[in-house]
């Protein structure tokens, strides 16, 4: 292995050196949802959908903190509580920097409540045509949602980057409040964004996610897919950020009660998909060409999140939001080389090869 250091300023550990100190546990937590007992809050229709997806989104970042930290042996997740200044919502920011298995993770939880925005109101009823037959861009409305976000990024460029989102919206007129939303929908998905590409790291991925989407609807799997295949995708680059997974916005195709029993299953299968796939890989030797690669890639990640990514332009317009917990998906560090192209025949172009196509993973 070649005696680079991290190309950091402030970290001087040879490079790789962490790799000799990682033990992969003989069971990480929480990767058998299936298996488990269901929490109390799963089946309990006598409490207002709302406090049940808060209730869900803190139990889904309690179950993933806990299997992300079963494989770091250096640090803890800080639990960082906020409130919002005007005192509508609050959020939980978990986050854990600089340790031996992840550079920078993020397990965030935020339920909030306000008026929406003219910004955020037009944004919604052009992207969705029943929207816009729901809402009237003449009148004020306001707002709640609960959800999770996560994005994950490893130290060893072998090991993948992630990112999960789960959350349940509702819209109320201003004006009368008291009736209960006009609308509410769930979204979420989970994608996969690895630097070299594992096949069979990407089909268990997939298949996983499959497993959780089939249980409910055997369209849900294909849909989302693709709706993940387009959205994660740099429009100036012509690639997709990752190889994918799923995605899905303003769903509300079936009964509220049935959605909140597909978010709670997708929301824990995204543990047992990728977790596993962090084990895996995190021992693995690599040198400084792969911890460069790593770097631009992370690199094409940071350009969606802050080009397109909705909910990040969604949180920036919202008024008094907390901009730490809004990019806490961006990553610690990143790189840009100019007209970087990699040797034809490379991991690194067969890396390119993946997220230029379109490939069926769940096979």
């Amino acid at each position: 292995m070649e005696k680079d250091t991290i190309p950091n300023a402030q970290d001087t550990r040879v490079l790789g050196s962490e790799i000799a100190g990682l033990k992969v546990p003989a069971v990480i937590p929480n990767t058998d949802y299936e298996n488990e007992a269901k929490p109390a809050y799963y089946n309990d229709t006598a409490t207002p959908m709302h406090q049940r997806m808060e209730a869900l989104v803190l139990d889904l970042q309690d179950r993933l903190v806990v299997a992300l930290e079963s494989l770091e042996p250096s640090r803890k997740f800080i639990r960082d509580r906020w409130e919002r200044e005007d005192g509508n919502g609050y959020g939980i920011s978990c986050v854990l920097q600089d340790g031996e298995v992840y550079e920078k993770a993020g397990v965030n939880v935020s339920v909030i409540e306000g008026t929406l925005a003219p910004g955020q109101l037009r944004s919604m009823r052009e992207r969705n045509p029943q929207t816009a037959n729901k809402l009237n861009a003449n009148e004020e409305y306001d707002f709640r949602v609960a959800g999770v976000s996560v994005v994950v990024h490893p130290r060893n460029p072998y090991a993948p980057t992630a990112h999960k989102n789960y959350r349940r919206f509702e819209v109320y007129r201003k004006s009368n409040k008291e009736a209960g939303p006009v609308l509410a929908w769930f979204g979420g998905g989970a994608d996969l964004t690895p630097a070299y590409l594992f096949e069979d790291d990407v089909k268990y991925f997939h298949q996983t996610l499959k497993q959780a989407c089939d249980a409910h609807d055997p369209q849900y799997y294909p849909r989302f897919k693709q709706w993940c295949d387009t959205y994660f995708t740099n429009i100036h680059r012509d690639e997709t950020r990752g190889v994918g997974g799923i995605f899905f916005d303003d769903l509300e195709d079936k009964a509220p009660e049935d959605l909140f029993h597909f978010a709670y299953d997708a929301g824990s299968a995204f543990i047992k998909a990728y977790v596993p796939l962090v084990a895996k890989r995190m021992t693995m030797p690599y040198t400084l060409r792969e911890r460069n690669w790593q770097l631009i890639r992370r690199g094409h990640y940071a350009e969606f999140n802050l080009v397109y990514d909705r909910g990040t332009k969604f949180g920036l317009m919202t008024p008094g939001a907390r901009i730490e917990s809004i990019l806490m998906s961006l990553p610690l560090t990143a790189r840009w080389e100019y007209m970087n192209q990699p040797e034809p025949g490379s991991p690194e172009a067969h890396l390119l090869e993946a997220v230029r196509t379109t490939t069926d993973w769940a096979k």
